[in-house]
């Protein structure tokens, strides 16, 4: 039996300890965490084998599966260990200097939220990179993931946290809990003297469930129907490229494309042209598509709109006019990536203005909202809210700010 309430006190204790820790202290953990789990590769990487042996006897999707699976990819995620190490810190960063009338000095100062409550699905990678954002920004982390990825996560921490002892870090920076009954998700929950803010990643059950039970703040997103608008405007062969990548790419992602719409004008023959390129996907139509229903495309069912695919199916549906998909967009979407593919650029920024998404796209694929793609180093999450942070979190995102006030003796008549 687990006691969250000890794994709480833990946390709130190193928390208090990491931020005595300056920049430098803090790269050198990150790089000593980088070596421990190259160190321990083999182990992580068996671990991980039968955490995949495990999804696939139990008919575990290929999607799913292609986000647990670390072979091929460990050493890249310790490389991005290690970039998170060259970043810049926000962590003290001073800004909104002003000196007032009355002789006080004012000014904001960045510092870490404290303790962050990361429950999330299939990606063991999530165990790394929130890790080493975390501790680049001195907060503490407890980290709860699936069942479907629990040896993986156990070698992965076992690891992180030797390498923390190597440098003198606090273990208790990151902590595992180590038993998937839900039973601890909800007293994580609950956990708000301890725990400053909860990020959910995975579908939206998880973030639901997070949502109706949490006394504490959480950051909700990274589920992503995304969707592109073709203009009647657009430039076809660059359009056909940039929804190839954007559902090809990695399909199994929360930024993949779920749907396309197309203008009217142009869908008879641009239609074809999508099915033909993307070859081996599976679309779903809308019934004015019916005569291209053959093979690998059939008619839309009720819901399809609505559905996070996560695989190489997509969505292709006819819209009268720019206002007709950002309609759609409105209805169906789940403000994560949106985008329109246009030569015409007063249509162009009225979808940028109109279409309320955290990332928003002129001619480009949706596979770029990704901390590392915009320049942001590893990602905790990608927020679809609006307060605090939106869009890809990286190190600014998981800071806060206190007030700096400097006076002579003032006192406020």
């Amino acid at each position: 039996m687990i006691d969250m309430e000890a794994i709480g006190k833990r946390a709130k204790r190193a928390a208090r300890h990491l931020r005595g820790f300056d920049t430098e202290s803090k790269n050198c953990a990150l790089l000593a965490i980088a070596d421990a789990l190259h160190e321990h590769r083999d182990t992580i990487l068996a671990e991980n084998a039968t955490d995949m042996a495990a999804g696939q006897a139990a008919g575990t999707s290929k999607a799913m599966l292609d986000r647990l699976n670390l072979n091929g990819r460990l050493e890249g995620i310790i490389a991005d260990v290690r970039k998170v190490a060259e970043l810049p810190d926000p962590v003290g960063e001073e800004f909104e200097e002003k000196n007032l009338p009355n002789g006080l000095h004012v000014r904001k100062r960045r510092v870490p939220i404290g303790v962050l409550g990361v429950i999330y699905e299939s990606r063991p990678n999530v165990t790394v990179d929130v890790t080493a954002l975390a501790l680049k920004t001195s907060n503490a982390v407890i980290l709860r993931g699936g069942s479907d990825n629990l040896h993986s996560n156990i070698a992965l921490v076992d690891a992180i946290q030797a390498g923390m002892k190597k440098v003198g870090f606090p273990a208790e920076a990151v902590q595992l809990i180590r038993d998937t009954d839900r039973r601890y998700v909800g007293e994580l929950l609950k956990l708000h003297k301890y725990v400053d803010m909860i990020i959910p990643r995975g579908g939206n059950a998880l973030h639901e469930f997070c949502r109706q039970n949490s006394t504490i703040p959480v950051i909700t997103g990274g589920i992503g129907i995304c969707h592109l608008f073709v203009d009647d405007s657009a430039d076809v062969p660059g359009a056909l490229e940039v929804i190839y990548n954007a559902k090809t790419q990695r399909p199994s992602v929360c930024n993949a494309l779920d749907t396309v719409l197309v203008h009217e004008k142009i869908a008879e023959t641009f239609v074809p042209q999508i099915i033909q390129r993307l070859s081996g996907v599976h679309f779903k139509l809308d019934e004015s598509l019916a005569q291209f229903a053959n093979g690998d495309a059939e008619l839309a069912q009720e819901g399809d709109w609505d559905t996070e695919w996560l695989d190489l199916i997509l969505g292709i549906k006819v819209v009268k006019n720019l206002d007709e998909a950002v309609q759609h967009i409105e209805t169906h979407g789940t403000a994560h990536s949106d985008g329109i593919l246009t030569q015409n650029m007063q249509n162009a920024e009225k979808f940028l203005n109109e279409v309320d998404s955290a990332a928003v796209y002129v001619n480009a694929s949706t596979r770029f909202t990704d901390g590392s793609a915009l320049g942001l180093g590893a990602e905790i999450a990608i927020s679809t809210q609006k307060l605090h942070a939106r869009g890809p979190m990286a190190l600014t995102e998981l800071t806060t700010y206190k007030w700096i006030i400097e006076g002579d003796n003032h006192v406020r008549p």
